[in-house]
């Protein structure tokens, strides 16, 4: 943005007069300067002063010079300015709209301190920062005003942000503080953001960053959340000064600052992302600028001096005119003020968004604005001023705008119509169609308001040509669709969108109701048709009759009249006429051709000289007259002198010469030189080439000259040419193929070229390329290419690099990048510049650190101390005080402070650097100032010193009474400050005291204060004065004082005075002076008589003299404190005795509590109980000495409580009524249970017939045949009773042998819960067989549960397994425990294997007597049986050598049971006795199994497992999956390991052995036939023949495995064996003939 002075609206004067605060109206129309005089001056938006106004002092008696104007700004209706004062005040005038309106104050705010800065962000808001460091906020509509926050420093400038939603404060210690009405969402903090260096007077808050300025003559960009962006640093130009104001344009793009004679601009770049300086505007004369103004559009900016003076500039980036009718002012990147020239209206176009604004075009009838940013479209009514912003994503400029409608503006896009409607940031609608004629589509918004409906927005339009769709654009639904038959040409719906009309291609116009979706035919042949503006009337027009529909609700209701043919806008030359007219000539044409009027068009063509259109139309109808067209056409060109339309033209006919030659002769020789290089037979013709080479030389168009020499290979001509023309590119490619010599010297050129063109970055590669390096550092310099200069000047030898490093570092520098700045100066050799880089920028920790470096220490702290001792004479104490204390002297930045009486920074260090002195230092700076006289400053150090008295203690001594009392008020206390006033009030004295103490509201705390200090006399005084009714109060408070002096008769005649003779009698008598306060009391409170002679009587008492305190009391006719005190002394027969005589009512509740007293005193008392109630007995009062009696309690003698119990029963039984006798014996039974006399409980029940009461009293006392001869004796129906609970006390005390007696069940149940089982069990067995086996499954259970089946299997074998099916878990638990337990395969598990066969045996024959005969636990238990057979037989073989094989048969023979065992101990047992005996393939086969299984029972699934091996054998597939391995780890390594090493030799056969059945050998089913063969009971394996039969049908042996065993018993005599072959005689009925003796 630049700026361009335009005028001078007001002059400057001679001397100072400065600009106060300028404003700008936020309508643009006016612009407010504040005068040193303090009138505002209005002026019109073309720098016309219209108006002024005088502002005024808030208040008069101050007069008109007592304050200045320090914040102005209008109100954003811009009928209202506020006026910020000095004198503590906000003024707000009602100027008008008009010029010359009366000005009004319609608001006042007044202030705690000076307004120094204010602003008007939003309605009714006004934002102003005050002298005391507050920023408050003003409601206009409330007339009230609040703090938004305070801080401690002075405000020194205010500013908003572009939106007015947020505001930032600048304050006098550099701190910024931002705030947000509302954040719109970008989540920035509030609060503290920046600590500037210096006061930032210049202030402005862009777009992208805040920008701010002061007395350090340094501009710093913060970015949004206050870290450095950018500095621009002029401390060491000498021409600039300090920057005084700023302001940011409306946009945010561009921020100007204000100096001394100068403005400086910065402008941000949105590409580069960084502030870039514009060239400032320097004005000679014009002094300091004192305020800055920006108008709202951001077309003019105003600047106010210190002279008086106003001078308005204008502000942009570029200007254009637009098709000589609208002027386009690019006020920023994202800001176009657009004028019409003709009328001077003017309308601001802005992106919102900060979006850079492309190309502006006003399109449909100069109406309509259209712009394009880079993710937005700017669309606007230069009539209603109505502007919309909407996202939109550029699609390369397809777009298409129709503007027929006012209201909304239609674009089409890729097949996509999308609605804007003018005003709205949000797209209307959007709909899929391919139809973009206007005809085809018609929206309605709000066009005519209707009752009830506040919008209405409705769409119609075509989906495709023969289907309406329409919408309602506010909820985005469909709520019609219309099919028809035909093709439709045009469609409108009316003003309130309820009906549309369409006409389709056969000329049939057609009504839709939308409500209710009817369609209705009402015209045929409708060559036109409107709706009537403003109404729902329909004009329409058929062949010769014009229609009106006036109610179009009744289409059939239709007024026609007829119209003569030809006439009106129907006939075809008036139509055509009227297009020409409107210069849409293509419809004219089309009008022409339409009726075959060739001629007519290509004459209306001829008339306007458009010859190409006519030529067109003449070649489109094949007409004769084409030729001489043509001719016309072309000698129409030459008379004209237009040779280069009619080059054009022989060139599109082919006449290449005749073309080039025109168009030479026209002084085109580029558009010839076109043409030769695009045909070859010309390139030939030398002497045309040299022809238009010298006039492309001679035009200097020396690229093209370049081109053509090298089309005909002329290398050197065409360099030289292209050198002269700056066109170094072809150059450079051109010299790289003929003259590779020249490419550095033209590298050079290039380089050249392009920093003359400013071009200073594009130059740097170019020069490196020629290997200029200076040049290339100087263009990198230059084109602020800081990173590239430096990697350049790190290739260069340190001589040509060491003069241009200080320049990047102070760039560097400027940015405070103060690490790679010093790192440049170093490598320059000017390490004194980097440290005084470091000491201007306040960063003396790390200026110290490099002058370590380079200086010695002692050098480095003279340096520093002689720098600061220069900064103290120069008045810079802070920067004295960073040198003294970087280089550890902290004392004397203390002593520089203390000797010039800065004593806040004083104590600020000594706090930082002696904490402990900061009491000490502070007491001592107060005395100081006290002896000085300057007391409010002493005052602040001796609060700080935490010494408030001393305070106040200064205050008194110097009379300054009102100060004392205000600190000990603030800081002494609750009461410290009445101490103060009544002391104050003391030195007073009078009347005057009186008034004070009112005036404070401490009188009554004061006469409290001098009563509390003694100070009698004042209290009087003051009281007498003004308090008379506290005078009774003082009298009493005067002698109670008298009385703790022991001032006794002074006292008296006190307390008398304060109406209070009762204290006075008290103090009498707390002194024993009975006589005296027997006199007061007679003459004075004779109601007190009775109280002296109490008091009297309590001396007595003390004393022990109870007949006389007796006497005392009752002539003071208090006998029930006589009472009283006889009962605490207990003297109970004395307390009885004065109760019988005084007070006969009380004595029944006397003699209560005297019994009670006597149950808690124990022993004693209950002998005192005893003695009253034989005193009743004796008495005859038997009632009353049963009472007494009952109360007895244990106190040490039961024997003592059990006679006088029985005493009471016994009494009760023989004189009392029957129903109170039951009550006592009820009372006293429990009570002699209590005490462990049941017999005699007892017998008391029996006397009253009490059976059951007795019974319980034998059952508790455990007299079990004293309960049961009652029972027997007196009430039979209580035997059972006295049984029941006989067997409960037995179970109960765990005396189960006895219990068996009385109830075996029980007992057995006890023997359960006690874990006694052996027990159990032996008496169990001595029951019935049922009972015997319920807790033989009860023993079981809890043994399997504690993991010993082998136990729970011996119980079976001992007492035998009943066929109960409730039993039959527990069997097979048994079972699944012991062929899952290790261990079990060999030669010593035979007895356990043979019990379980035994028990199982035995089972299955009680299983064959019982109802589950045959069931499938039966079936399943045989089986169970038959695997106990093979695992027991096989432990007996094992302890044969001979039977080695039996053993490993039997294992194999196992495997076809693995449904009910373990499949991995099976396969692994299998295997492993398979290679035991040299059966390797079946061992392979099983271990390779029992790895798979392993693997399987790892991942938890049996799916993976391979079935291949065992197919056709009848060893199961589907088995449960073991729930853990039960082969350990070391074993099954060893088995994977054989494994590997076999499959790895390939030497087995993976194949089970097979017989003659071609079967497998173990398997009982023939795989071909089916046939089942019967197992060997001694190997398991099938018999195929040799087969010895037993009688129990299915039981056979294999000859051989029989003989073979029978062998082994003979020779070995094994006692396993032999049991085996007698279980097998027993399960099958005998032994065969064949037998053997068992002897």
């Amino acid at each position: 943005m630049q700026l361009k002075h335009l005028r001078t609206l007001l002059s400057p004067q001679d001397g100072a007069a400065k600009v106060t605060c300028m404003a700008w109206s936020q309508n643009n129309a006016k612009f407010a300067v504040c005068t040193v005089d303090r009138v505002v001056l209005l002026y019109d938006e073309h720098g016309e002063r219209r108006d002024k106004f005088s502002t005024k002092p808030a208040d008069m008696k101050y007069g008109r010079k007592s304050y200045m104007v320090k914040g102005m700004a209008f109100s954003p209706d811009s009928t209202k300015i506020a006026i910020g004062q000095t004198d503590n005040i906000i003024y707000v005038y009602k100027i008008g709209e008009d010029w010359g309106d009366k000005k009004v104050i319609c608001n006042k705010f007044i202030q705690t301190s000076a307004v120094t800065c204010l602003q008007w962000p939003a309605e009714y808001i006004i934002v102003f920062g005050l002298a005391e460091g507050k920023v408050r906020l003003a409601n206009t509509k409330t007339n009230k005003s609040s703090t938004i926050y305070g801080t401690d420093s002075y405000v020194v400038s205010l500013t908003t942000n572009c939106s007015g939603k947020g505001i930032l404060s600048g304050h006098a210690d550099g701190t910024i503080v931002r705030y947000f009405f509302d954040d719109e969402g970008s989540g920035e903090s509030q609060g503290k953001l920046v600590n500037h260096p210096c006061p930032p007077y210049a202030l402005a808050w862009a777009t992208n960053s805040i920008v701010a300025a002061g007395c350090d003559r340094r501009i710093v960009a913060y970015g949004k959340e206050g870290h450095v962006l950018q500095t621009f640093d002029y401390s060491r130009d000498p021409q600039e000064r300090e920057f005084t104001t700023a302001a940011a344009s409306p946009g945010g793009q561009s921020v100007v600052l204000g100096s001394y004679d100068r403005l400086r601009v910065l402008n941000w770049s949105p590409r580069r992302s960084i502030w870039e300086e514009a060239k400032p505007k320097e004005i000679a004369n014009l002094y300091t600028i004192t305020a800055l103004a920006w108008k709202w559009d951001g077309s003019r900016l105003c600047a106010g001096t210190l002279c008086g003076g106003v001078e308005q500039f204008d502000c942009c980036l570029r200007r254009s005119i637009y098709k000589n009718k609208f002027e386009l002012t690019y006020v920023g990147p994202s800001q176009v003020i657009v004028k019409n020239l003709s009328s001077g209206t003017r309308v601001v176009l802005k992106s919102h968004y900060g979006y850079e604004v492309e190309e502006v075009k006003i399109l449909g009838k100069e109406r309509y604005l259209v712009a394009h940013t880079s993710d937005t479209l700017l669309l606007g009514d230069l009539n209603t001023n109505r502007l919309s912003e909407v996202a939109w994503q550029g699609s390369g400029g397809n777009e298409k705008y129709f503007f027929e409608n006012e209201n909304v503006c239609m674009i089409f896009n890729a097949g996509e119509l999308t609605l804007v409607e003018y005003g709205s940031n949000d797209t209307l609608g959007s709909v899929r169609t391919e139809f973009m004629n206007p005809h085809l589509i018609s929206v309605r918004i709000n066009e005519r308001c209707q009752q009830g409906m506040e919008d209405n927005k409705k769409l119609a339009y075509l989906v495709d040509i023969k289907t309406i769709a329409i919408v309602d654009l506010i909820g985005g639904y469909n709520i019609g669709t219309i099919s028809h038959e035909s093709r439709v040409d045009w469609l409108e719906l009316n003003e309130t969108g309820h009906k549309l009309l369409f006409r389709d291609r056969k000329l049939r116009l057609h009504l839709y109701d939308i409500e209710s979706c009817s369609k209705t035919m009402i015209l045929n042949f409708c060559s036109y048709v409107q709706w009537v503006p403003g109404s729902d009337v329909l004009v329409a027009q058929n062949r010769n009759s014009l229609c009106v529909w006036y109610n179009i609700e009744a289409p059939e209701r239709v007024t026609m009249s007829s119209i003569r043919g030809g006439e009106g806008t129907d006939f075809y030359q008036v139509r055509a006429r009227l297009a020409m007219l409107e210069k849409n000539y293509k419809l004219a044409e089309m009008i022409f051709l339409e009726q075959n009027a060739v001629e007519e068009a290509m004459d209306m063509y001829q008339e306007l000289h458009r010859w190409d259109e006519c030529i067109a139309v003449a070649e489109a109808k094949g007409h004769p007259a084409l030729e001489k067209l043509r001719r016309g056409y072309y000698q129409w060109l030459m008379d004209t002198q237009q040779e280069e339309r009619a080059g054009e033209l022989q060139e599109s006919q082919g006449d290449g010469l005749a073309a080039i030659s025109l168009y030479l002769k026209a002084g085109l020789p580029a558009k010839a030189a076109r043409l030769v290089l695009t045909q070859e037979e010309l390139l030939a013709n030398t002497e045309l080439v040299e022809h238009i080479t010298a006039a492309l030389i001679k035009g200097e168009l020396y690229e093209r000259a370049g081109d053509l020499f090298e089309k005909i290979r002329n290398p050197q001509r065409a360099l030289e040419c292209y050198c002269k023309g700056n066109a170094f590119m072809k150059a450079v490619e051109l010299a790289r193929l003929a003259f590779p010599v020249e490419v550095v010297r033209l590298e050079e050129a290039w380089g050249d070229h392009l920093v003359q063109q400013k071009q200073l970055d594009a130059a740097i590669n170019h020069y490196i390329e020629a290997r200029c390096s200076i040049k290339a550092i100087e263009a990198a310099l230059g084109a602020r290419q800081w990173k590239k200069a430096i990697y350049i000047l790190d290739l260069q030898d340190r001589n040509t690099a060491s003069k241009y490093y200080p320049r990047v570092a102070q760039h560097y520098a400027s940015l405070q990048e103060y690490e790679i700045a010093e790192e440049l100066y170093t490598k320059g050799d000017r390490t004194k510049d980097a440290i005084d880089m470091y000491t201007q920028a306040g960063r003396w920790e790390q200026a110290h650190k490099l002058a370590m470096k380079c200086m010695r220490p002692e050098d480095v702290s003279v340096l520093y101390i002689t720098q600061a001792q220069e900064m103290e004479k120069q008045g810079k104490y802070r920067e004295a005080e960073r040198l003294y204390v970087t280089v550890e002297e902290p004392d004397l930045a203390i002593t520089m402070f203390k000797k010039h009486k800065l004593y806040d920074d004083m104590i600020r260090l000594v706090g930082k650097h002696h904490p402990d002195l900061l009491s000490d230092t502070h007491l001592h700076l107060g005395k100081e100032l006290e002896a000085e006289g300057r007391l409010p400053e002493a005052e602040y150090h001796y609060l700080e010193a935490q010494e408030w008295k001393a305070t106040v203690n200064m205050y008194r001594s110097n009379g300054l009474w009102e100060e004392a009392y205000r600190v000990a008020k603030a800081h002494g206390g609750a009461n410290a400050h009445k101490h103060v006033a009544y002391l104050w009030a003391k030195s007073l004295g009078g009347e005057a005291a009186v008034r004070l103490l009112n005036k404070l509201g401490l009188l009554e705390a004061a006469i409290d204060h001098a009563a509390d200090n003694c100070s009698f006399e004042f209290a009087f005084e003051l009281s007498r004065l003004a308090l008379k009714h506290k005078t009774p109060e003082i009298h009493l408070r005067f002698a109670m004082y008298l009385e703790d002096e022991g001032k006794f008769e002074e006292a008296e005649a006190e307390f008398i005075r304060a109406g209070k003779p009762k204290e006075a009698v008290l103090m009498f008598v707390h002194n024993q002076d009975w006589e005296a306060a027997q006199r007061v009391a007679e003459a004075h409170d004779p109601d007190s008589v009775a109280e002296v002679l109490v008091g009297q009587a309590r001396g007595a008492l003390e004393e022990k003299d109870f007949q006389k305190a007796e006497g005392l009391l009752l002539r003071a006719q208090r006998p029930g404190l006589a009472l009283n005190y006889y009962k605490e002394a207990g003297l109970w027969s004395d307390a009885l005795r004065i109760c019988k005589d005084y007070m006969p009512g009380q004595l029944e509740a006397l003699q209560e509590e005297y019994e009670r007293e006597a149950t808690k005193k124990g022993a004693r008392g209950m002998e005192g109980l005893v003695e009253q109630a034989r005193h009743w007995e004796q008495a005859g009062e038997y009632s009353r000495a049963v009472d007494c009696y009952l109360k007895v309690r244990d106190s040490g003698s039961s024997s003592l409580v059990e006679k006088c119990w029985m005493k009471a029963a016994e009494l009760s039984i023989k004189f009392l009524p029957p129903q109170r006798s039951l009550e006592v014996v009820r009372a006293v039974g429990p009570q002699l249970i209590g005490i462990g006399k049941h017999s005699a409980a007892a017998e008391l029940y029996l006397n009253l017939d009490l059976v059951k009461e007795a019974i319980d009293a034998f059952i508790e006392g455990e007299e079990w045949n004293k309960a049961k001869r009652v029972a027997k004796e007196l009430d039979p129906r209580y035997e059972d009773y006295v049984d029941q609970h006989y067997k409960e006390f037995l179970k109960n005390q765990g005396k189960v042998d006895s219990l068996v007696g009385v109830d075996v069940v029980a007992a057995l149940d006890l023997y359960v819960e006690q874990g006694q089982w052996d027990k159990c069990i032996d008496t169990a067995t001595k029951q019935n067989y049922k009972i015997l086996h319920k807790y033989v499954a009860l023993y079981a259970t809890h043994l399997i549960r504690e993991g010993g089946y082998a136990q729970a299997l011996a119980l079976y074998v001992q007492h035998g397994a009943p066929a109960n099916p409730q039993n039959f878990n527990i069997y097979k638990r048994i079972f699944t425990d012991m062929v899952s337990s290790p261990g079990t395969n060999s030669a010593e598990a035979y007895h356990n294997w043979a019990d379980l066969r035994d028990v199982l045996f035995n089972l299955c024959e009680n299983l064959v007597k019982s109802s589950e005969a045959n069931s499938p636990a039966h079936e399943e238990f045989e089986t169970m049986l038959l695997i106990a057979h093979y695992y027991a037989t096989r432990s007996a073989a094992q302890s044969v050598k001979q039977l080695e094989t039996v053993a490993a048969r039997l294992s194999v023979s196992l495997l076809r049971h693995t449904q009910l065992l373990p499949a991995d101990k099976a396969f692994y047992e299998a295997g492993v006795a398979a290679k035991a005996v040299g059966w390797e393939n079946m061992a392979f086969i099983f271990l390779n199994r029992f790895l798979d299984l392993t693997d399987a029972i790892e991942e938890g699934t049996l799916d993976a497992l391979d079935h291949s091996d065992f197919q056709d054998t009848d060893i199961p597939f589907e088995v449960p999956l073991p729930a853990k391995q039960h082969i350990p780890e070391a074993q099954r390594e060893e088995v994977r390991d054989w494994v590997l090493t076999v499959s790895m030799d390939q030497r087995l056969e993976q194949v089970l052995p097979r017989d003659e059945r071609g079967a497998y050998e173990a398997s009982l089913v023939a795989a071909s036939t089916g046939v089942r063969a019967l197992p060997c009971l001694i190997t398991g394996y099938p018999i195929l023949r040799n087969k010895i039969e037993f009688k129990r049908p299915g039981k056979a042996a294999n000859k051989d495995n029989w003989n073979k065993f029978l062998m082994a018993i003979k020779t070995s005599h094994s006692p396993v064996c032999q049991d085996v072959l007698k279980f097998i005689s027993q399960w099958c009925g005998g032994l065969p003939s064949t037998s053997f003796s068992f002897q």
